[in-house]
Parts: C-alpha cells; structure tokens; sequence
C-alpha cells in the first residue's frame, strides 16, 4: 500500500483554481475514514458542513489549501437535489477544480458494520438498520451517478481505504493518477467501480494440480505453473503495452484513480498471479499503484471469524 504523503501544492502557474472534493456516500462505509485520510494528505476538511454554508465559504478569500467537505444524510439540511444543485454550481465555476469522492459499500457489509457497532442508522433510528441501509442506498442513486471518483469499501479495512486515498488524491488533480490492481472471482461478480476488467480463464489453471490447489498465485510454483502456459508471455506483453498507453490518456483527462480487475474462477491463482505481475510492472514504471485480492481477503477474514467463535465458546 502506498504510504499518504503531505499535498504539494501546484507548480504550474496557470492552476491558481480552489480545489474542492465532496466526499459523500451511504452512511457506514468509511465517508469520516476518507475524510480523515484526506486531512492526513494536506486538505483543509470540514465534515458535516450544511450545503446552504457552502456558498458563502466559496465566496471568501481562496484558501491555501484544498478543502474537502464530508456530506451524507447526517448533514443538517442534505438533499439529493440540494446536493445536485450544489455539484451544478461549483462544476459552473471556473475558479474552482471540484470532485466528488463517493464511497461506496455494499448492503451485506453495512449490515454486518452496523450489527458491530450497534449504531443506529440515521434514516430507521426505531427500526433495523437494513431498513435506513436500504432507503439510503436507493436515495443516493443519482449522487452515485454523478461522483467522479467511486471507491468500494466493502470488504477491506480501514487502512486499505485510506491507502486507496492516497493514491488518488495524494497529488493535485491533474498531476497524479493512483492506480489500484485487484483479483477476483467471477463466480462471486464483478467488484463494484472497476474502469478495466481483463478475463484470464483461458490461461492454464493450477487448480487442477493436487501440488497447487491449495495454495495461491503469489506463490513461485503457481506463477511458475502459470506462466508455463505458450499464450502467457504474449498476452502480459499486450496488456502491460496497452495498460501503459491508457494511463496517460486517462490521467490526462483528469481522472485521479483507475481500477483495473484481473479476473478468472475462483480467483486464487490466476487473477492473483497477472495482478501482482501488472501491479509490480506498472511501479517499476512509476505509476502509484496498489494491490488488493478479493477473494484471498475474504477467505482471511473467515478464517479469522472462525477462530474468534472458537476462542469464544
């Protein structure tokens, strides 16, 4: 993960523009982590900041540093159209580089969040909390939409969040474009927010090895065993080539954060093999990178729940 470092303000001296980030998203998915990693990297944060406040803030002195400004339904005067117009009126600026941080999380993690902490949702606060979660994540549909960058907490920690953060945000807009490269199972679906997917089924899979099965694709036999396949080097080639052609272009265009999903059946060998060969290759060509394995945490979490039951009875 890519340690957050301070913001450095811009070189160029034509962006004399107040950078402005909102950072919103369902109640329980990691919006106060965010906003917190955000503050670590330099940004000025106000958390809760009634939207009616906003223009008058925008209408004094700029501030020497980037504000990041944390909304959900919790806010004393949030809207969807509230906020909306809000987004209309700050991207109508020319003075002002906006973006919206949406930090998303899906309804099972939520649930399993809320049940841990054993808050009350703000929306169902005599009720369940799937009842809010819910209503919220319907509510919230047209922001989701609208967000410029979209990061799903579901199922990593809080320091793997705050390392997805740093990666996008941890430079000017423009400047700098994080890159996050993670494994998966199809089986399970897509992860949520992914801008690339690559299928590697068609590789040689180390399943069907006894030897191997039960170990997964950062292990040198299994990568051995991968790479092994005559299709393999050939196609790494052609997707470091057009990985490395297409992060300009989206960097360029402004966008701060790219996800790229690496994905086969069971996503334990091969997905987990390519996407740590394409994350170290695009950091030995200076890309801001990190790595996540979606169903290798998932089974680390079970298996750390099984062992918290057992220690409990």
């Amino acid at each position: 993960m890519i340690t957050p470092k301070p913001y450095e303000a811009p070189q160029r001296a034509d962006d004399t523009r107040q950078r402005i980030v909102l950072v919103t998203g369902p109640s329980g998915a990691g919006r106060s982590t965010a906003v917190n990693a955000l503050e670590d990297l330099g940004f000025e944060v106000i958390d809760n900041m009634p939207l009616s406040l906003l223009s008058r803030l925008m209408d004094g002195p700029p501030l020497a540093r980037p504000l990041a400004l944390g909304l959900d339904v919790r806010n004393r005067d949030f809207g969807v159209d509230a906020l909306i117009d809000t987004m209309d009126q700050l991207a109508a600026r020319p003075d002002i580089d906006d973006q919206v941080l949406y930090i998303d999380c899906n309804e099972d993690d939520l649930v399993r969040r809320y049940s841990e902490t054993r808050r009350r949702h703000p929306l169902s606060p005599d009720s369940v909390p799937l009842v809010g979660i819910r209503q919220e994540l319907e509510l919230l549909v047209p922001i989701r939409a609208r967000a410029h960058v979209l990061i799903d907490s579901s199922g990593i920690t809080p320091h793997d969040l705050r390392a997805e953060i740093s990666d996008g945000f941890g430079a000017p807009s423009g400047q700098k474009l994080g890159v996050t490269v993670q494994s998966f199972s199809f089986k399970r679906g897509l992860p949520r927010g992914l801008d690339i997917i690559q299928d590697v089924r068609f590789l040689r899979n180390p399943h069907w090895d006894p030897s191997l099965r039960s170990k997964d694709g950062r292990d040198p036999g299994v990568a051995a065993h991968i790479a092994g396949d005559p299709r393999f080097e050939e196609y790494f080639d052609k997707l470091l080539d057009m990985t490395l052609f297409l992060l300009p272009a989206y960097r360029d265009e402004g966008k701060t954060h790219l996800s790229i999903g690496i994905g086969c059946t069971g996503g334990q060998h091969r997905s987990v093999c390519l996407a740590e060969r394409l994350a170290d290759s695009l950091a030995e060509n200076g890309w801001q990178v990190s790595k996540r394995h979606r169903e290798l945490e998932r089974r680390a979490t079970a298996q750390t729940d099984t062992r918290e039951q057992g220690a409990q009875r």
